[in-house]
């Protein structure tokens, strides 16, 4: 979950893979898991990584009936104490939703609960966090109505949004860019123009990886200085280093192959 600072991961709901992930969808990183028993424990390495750093993780039982359930980060947009649940952008993956809004329902006692509604669609995976400036990704998953909505929340908590198109060989904004603290944003050179981001306030940058590097600009920054990597990626990890963060790279093959990433697996609420 992008949509959070370092200050605010306590706690994580995760979900557990379905004994039909060999069907989940796969056209952009992947070409289709192949090992569920090896994405399982791939899986589970990423709930142990997170519970080492600190968190709090709870895992929801996986509906088999839906192969990509285990990607619980599009289905809620967490801001601030507040929870928008938005329509997913590809129709196999609405009826993921209601188990996952009962859970922050009853687990964020007093949280203000947004439901989109009509022909807005969003995954939450197309939205990054820095600092009070959130990025929203126009991408074939999520659209314009999606995107007035979360304009809409965010004018109310006082943040300001900007709008990233997407091009159509990416996913979502989280699959090509990511925030490993709260002054830096990760992206891949060869898929956003240099100033997509636009200004941003004094202190913070983004560093351009190469482009054989993608994948491995999806991140998870946690307290303490850590970040969660993908295995593989050797100018990411480097570069992480220098900054003096503490890189913890997971192989997360068999989830690459269903076009997920570290983000996509985790809700920090």
């Amino acid at each position: 979950m992008a949509t959070v600072r370092l200050d605010q991961k306590a706690r994580a709901l995760v979900r557990a893979i379905p004994d039909s992930y060999h069907s989940a969808l796969a056209n952009f990183f992947g070409s289709g898991p192949k090992d569920i028993d090896l994405a399982r424990y791939q899986h589970s390495e990423y709930k142990t990584a997170l519970e080492a750093a600190g968190i709090e993780v709870v895992m929801l039982e996986a509906d088999h009936n839906h192969p990509d359930c285990l990607f619980v980060e599009d289905q809620a947009v967490i801001i601030d104490g507040h929870v928008l649940l938005p329509v997913p952008g590809h129709p196999s993956r609405v009826k993921e939703q209601p188990p996952i809004a009962d859970f922050l329902v009853s687990q964020m006692g007093g949280a203000q609960i947004c439901r989109m509604s009509g022909d807005a669609r969003m995954d939450g995976g197309d939205i990054l966090r820095l600092g009070d400036i959130f990025f929203v990704g126009r991408s074939t998953r999520t659209n314009d109505l999606g995107i007035e909505e979360l304009r809409d929340l965010l004018s109310h908590l006082g943040h300001e949004l900007r709008v990233i198109d997407i091009p159509k060989h990416a996913l979502h904004l989280t699959s090509i860019a990511s925030t490993p603290t709260d002054s830096i944003i990760l992206a891949p050179e060869g898929y956003l123009p240099k100033d997509a981001f636009g200004e941003l306030p004094e202190g913070c940058e983004v560093i351009w990886m190469p482009e054989d590097e993608t994948y491995g600009c999806n991140t998870i920054g946690l307290p303490g200085g850590k970040v969660l990597i993908a295995k593989g990626y050797p100018t990411v990890n480097k570069t992480l280093s220098e900054l003096g963060l503490e890189t913890i790279a997971l192989d997360f093959s068999e989830i690459r192959a269903a076009d997920g990433s570290l983000t996509c697996c985790s809700l920090f609420y």
